[in-house]
């Protein structure tokens, strides 16, 4: 584990998400991604994998909602061709119905897949949706001491989470305890759907933060920062 890095970089030439979220996500973090069904908590768990994999940086992603062979060709229509990324060892793809990657014999919840050596293994874990997987019994400061003890080796630990899955006491601790905490927001102006990524919480930045970021995705293109959006 690089203990000694500070940030873990994510820009690529594609988009301007690195300059609106402080060039670089800090190591030893806790990164909460919040939003309900069709909010954008996957693309950015999507965008974080192709840009810090573009960056040398090694990557673990747990999907519960797709295929490896689905989420590969969603990222592939987007332009993120990451097949390469997993032949070269930089990026690892794992998911709960199995094709490609790893697929468990038998259900586990988070604290039990954290324990996987491919995640050990990598310098930044996303678990895409985490909420699906929480003890539904755990206590708030039992799960936080464990995923403090998971980012203290070296890592940085990405949570996608759905407010309906998780319980609300427990959500705010989680809130409160992130480094980073990032609220996918949709409202309708005009007839137009407007995506907007709230920056609710960014310690250790290592640049400058915008508040609000207005974005969409395009095909071939990815993640797009809409500078017509609110921001």
């Amino acid at each position: 584990m690089p203990d000694n890095v500070d940030n873990f970089e994510f820009g690529v030439i594609q988009d301007s998400l690195a300059q609106s979220l402080g060039t670089a996500i800090p190591n030893r973090a806790l990164v909460l991604v919040s939003g309900g069904i069709g909010s954008g908590k996957s693309i950015i768990g999507q965008r974080m994998s192709f840009g810090m994999t573009a960056n040398d940086i090694k990557v673990s992603l747990v999907t519960t909602e797709l295929t490896t062979r689905g989420w590969l060709e969603q990222v592939a229509s987007i332009g993120y061709f990451m097949e390469k990324r997993i032949d070269d060892g930089d990026f690892h793809l794992m998911s709960s119905f199995g094709v490609i990657a790893e697929q468990a014999d038998e259900p586990v919840d988070l604290l039990g897949l954290l324990e996987s050596p491919a995640l050990k293994d990598a310098e930044v874990v996303i678990i895409d949706r985490a909420s699906q997987m929480i003890p539904a019994d755990i206590e708030g400061p039992v799960l936080l001491s464990m995923l403090r003890q998971y980012t203290a080796e070296g890592r940085t630990l990405f949570l996608m989470i759905d407010p309906e899955e998780i319980d609300s006491k427990l959500l705010r601790e989680l809130k409160n305890s992130a480094e980073v905490v990032l609220d996918m927001m949709t409202s309708v102006v005009g007839g137009q759907l407007v995506r907007t990524l709230c920056v609710t919480r960014f310690l250790r930045a290592a640049g400058p933060v915008t508040e609000r970021i207005g974005w969409k995705v395009m095909p071939e293109m990815g993640f797009i920062v809409d500078i017509t959006a609110v921001a």
